[in-house]
C-alpha cells in the first residue's frame, strides 16, 4: 500500500501523530539535546498523511543529524542534557506526588518523567551514533 492510498483513518493517525511529534520536538529546542529528532521523525509521519511534504523531509533530516551529533558533542553538553533530564524526572516526581502544585498529579507527573525518559533515550542514540561515524572516519 502506498502513501498515497492511505485508509483516511490511518491518514489522520499519521498527521495527529506527526504533529505531535513536531510540536514536542519545537518545545525541546529550547532544551539542551536532540529535539530536532522528534521534529524529524514527525516531518516523516506527517509526510506520510500528506504526501505534498515530502519533499521537506531531507532538509530536515541532515539538519536533525547534525543537530544529534552536536548535542554529544562535548562533555558540557552532554552533562548540561543529563541535568536537564533528570530535572523533568526529578520535576515529574515532584508533580506526582505533590497535588497542590499546579496542575498537580499523576497525569502532569507521568508526562514530565516520560519527556526526561524521552531525552535520554535521543541523547543515548545520538551518543552512539556519533560514536559510529567517528569510528567510521578512522
Amino acid at each position: 500500500m502506498t502513501d498515497n492510498n492511505l485508509h483516511p483513518v490511518l491518514r489522520a493517525v499519521c498527521a495527529l501523530a506527526g504533529g505531535v511529534l513536531i510540536a514536542v520536538g519545537l518545545v525541546l529546542l529550547v532544551l539542551p539535546g536532540p529535539g530536532l529528532l522528534l521534529v524529524f521523525a514527525g516531518m516523516v509521519l506527517l509526510a506520510r498523511a500528506v504526501p505534498a511534504l515530502r519533499h521537506r523531509v531531507e532538509p530536515v533530516r541532515i539538519r536533525a543529524l547534525q543537530a544529534a551529533e552536536e548535542s554529544v558533542s562535548s562533555r558540557w553538553r552532554i552533562a548540561g542534557s543529563t541535568l536537564v533530564g533528570l530535572g523533568l524526572i526529578g520535576a515529574g516526581v515532584a508533580w506526582g506526588l505533590v497535588p497542590q502544585l499546579p496542575f498537580g498529579g499523576w497525569s502532569t507527573g507521568g508526562s514530565l518523567i516520560v519527556s526526561g525518559i524521552v531525552l535520554f533515550a535521543l541523547l543515548g542514540w545520538s551518543y552512539h551514533r556519533l560514536q559510529r561515524v567517528s569510528a567510521a572516519r578512522r
